[in-house]
């Protein structure tokens, strides 16, 4: 699978390790930044993970911050990306399941490495269910998405 991956310097050392995890599963991983421990700001490289899936250069991506909070906000202003913001097992399921994410948020400061890895692992090998009820919403959300943008 093709990983699109970044970080501002909150969440530098929890990507770095989450990069090694998922190229020892055999992923092509693109890192866009950040690369150091200098201050920055999440939003250019939240967004530039975002473009990328959205425009299908990659298959999913991960965005890192702190908390997660600013990154899942970013990433979710780019049309065709559903990001989750998630700190737990179950959640990293039933948003694959049910929302058919495609850009997952994490907070280094929220979650160990560890369970980071859980989660990532857990995110990236569920399927959507493409049922009916949940294929209708996530539908309206990309609907949703053309009337804020003036394209419906």
């Amino acid at each position: 699978m093709k990983i699109a991956i970044g970080s501002d310097h909150g969440g530098l050392d929890l990507k770095e390790s989450i990069i090694e995890f998922l190229k020892d599963f055999g992923n092509e991983v693109k890192d866009f930044g950040t690369y150091t421990k200098d201050s920055c700001d999440y939003t250019d490289f939240g967004y530039k993970v975002a473009k990328s899936v959205a425009d299908n250069s990659y298959d999913r991506g991960i965005v890192i911050c702190t908390t997660g909070i600013g990154m899942s906000i970013i990433a979710n202003k780019v049309r065709g990306v559903r990001c989750a913001l998630v700190c737990d097992t179950t959640t990293a399921k039933l948003t694959r399941e049910h929302n058919n994410s495609n850009v997952l948020a994490l907070g280094q400061n929220l979650v160990s490495v560890e369970l980071a890895k859980q989660i990532t692992k857990i995110w990236l090998e569920t399927e959507f269910s493409n049922n009916e009820r949940h294929t209708r919403r996530v539908e309206k959300i990309s609907l949703y998405e053309g009337e804020e943008n003036g394209k419906r």
